[in-house]
């Protein structure tokens, strides 16, 4: 049993949990982090929302099923890597589109990687909650 503490400083730091992982995720490129410890991150948050709340509660907070995002994750990080042969270039070559781009101006690039990295978001945090949710339903 938790208390009402517990349960409500639970659901700000879920909320802080989550947007430190997107923020770990979209860093990853240039500096330490990426989709791996921004998924860790991201499932920690629900992790503790489900030590609070229990996982039936978790789960209903989460909206999709577990396994569901790391499939989605899987195809994403695999449609990321086959990307590299419509230029004719390999598997898993990275490909960028720059969005608004003009003549002084690069734009905003768009990479493949980034595709790639959001894929192993969901498949890490897909595959920890159902690990952590199957073994917190049998407790």
């Amino acid at each position: 049993m938790t208390s009402l503490i517990v349960r409500a400083a639970t659901r700000l730091l879920v909320g802080l949990l989550l947007m430190f992982s997107i923020w770990m995720l979209l860093r990853g490129h240039n500096e330490p982090g990426g989709g791996f410890i921004g998924g860790l991150i991201g499932a920690t948050g629900f992790i503790l929302y489900a030590v609070a709340h229990g996982s039936k509660a978790a789960r209903v907070a989460l909206r999709i099923d577990p396994q569901t995002i790391a499939m989605a994750g899987l195809g994403l990080a695999l449609l990321a890597g086959l990307a590299g042969f419509i230029p004719g270039d390999g598997l898993f070559a990275g490909q960028w589109l720059f969005i608004g781009a003009t003549e002084t101006d690069k734009g905003t690039p768009l990479s493949t990687i980034l595709v790639f990295d959001i894929g192993v978001y969901l498949v890490v945090l897909g595959a920890v909650l159902t690990m952590v949710f199957a073994l917190e339903e049998e407790v």
